[in-house]
């Protein structure tokens, strides 16, 4: 109940806030209009640029309206075929959702990391903490393909990689996800990477199998193996959560007339950085020519066209 009021209250207090910036910035510059200050006028005009920034940031969240929206994310990356050069790119989309974090005050924590076999990553899961991160987030599930000239051909070709993109919200304790223990095989590992000498000597990381859904989930970021097996409880919770989502929404489409095809190749965003460059969500036909913003982590215009889209 707590949660639902707190919930209900943001979008208020959001606009409380933005009008009494929009009346700081009447006052400044009334002032300046009046006084005829140079200085004045520059610090409303500052203050506008803010207030336009904190509308457009505003206007996002009060697109949330999804059950799990305000939850934090479990955020998972897997390569597809084509080797070091998909690893590569699952490399790549890390760091870009790793910015796009950071530049939202958001926290990320690495549960598991399986690294290439001789650069970049297999694949990657992270939980992404802050106030709406599976709202923001949901709209990068998908297939992205990346289309480039391969660093690590010889030849100068032009590769094609692909790399999946998995969300699901963490869930709280008020949602009961029912598993026995009998659809469980859990198995311990030494933990790979750097993490002392104590990650290395034992045991400590937990991989979790649900034998009926055949659903895989791994943690080795703590040194505890009990921690380890917590936070993968957790991480199955949501994926099987998630999976019965998507059945109950995949029959609705049927019903309704409407079935699509999930296929490796059904990717929801292609990045193309040669022979030209052009990043496109395939969804909403949004699109922008400035690759390395995006890459660094500049993901909200796409995220914005996705919830509008989505509407």
């Amino acid at each position: 109940m707590q949660q639902e009021i707190s919930r209900l209250q943001e979008p208020i207090e959001g606009y409380e806030s933005l009008h009494r910036l929009m009346e700081d910035a009447e006052v400044l510059l009334e002032l300046a209009i009046s006084e005829q200050d140079a200085d004045t006028e520059q610090e409303a005009r500052q203050t506008l640029e803010v207030l336009d920034e904190k509308i457009a940031a505003f206007e996002l969240e009060c697109m949330f309206s999804g059950e799990h929206d305000a939850s934090n994310a479990m955020l998972t990356i897997h390569a597809g075929a084509g080797g070091t050069e998909a690893q590569d790119w699952v490399s790549i989309l890390m760091r870009m959702y790793l910015r796009w974090a950071e530049d939202k005050g958001f926290s990320c924590d690495i549960l598991d990391l399986q690294p290439g076999d001789e650069a970049g990553v297999k694949s990657v899961t992270m939980m992404v903490k802050g106030r709406h991160a599976y709202g923001y987030l949901r709209s990068e599930m998908g297939i992205h393909r990346l289309v480039r000239i391969s660093p690590f051909d010889a030849g100068g070709r032009r590769h094609t990689s692909f790399a999946s993109v998995f969300i699901f919200p963490e869930l709280d304790d008020t949602i009961e996800v029912e598993i026995n223990e009998k659809d469980l095989r859990i198995d311990t590992y030494r933990a790979s990477g750097a993490g002392g000498q104590h990650v290395n000597k034992t045991s400590s990381a937990i991989r979790i199998t649900h034998l009926p859904t055949n659903t895989v989930v791994q943690c080795q970021n703590e040194r505890s193996q009990h921690r380890n097996k917590d936070t993968a409880m957790k991480m199955l919770k949501s994926r099987l959560y998630e999976r019965e989502r998507a059945l109950q929404q995949e029959q609705r489409d049927e019903l309704g007339g409407e079935k699509k095809e999930i296929a490796w190749g059904s990717q929801i965003r292609s990045y193309v950085m040669q022979p030209y460059q052009l990043i496109k969500d395939h969804r909403t036909s949004h699109e922008t020519g400035n690759v390395d913003a995006v890459l660094d982590g500049v993901l909200d215009p796409f995220i914005k066209a996705y919830l509008l889209w989505q509407k």
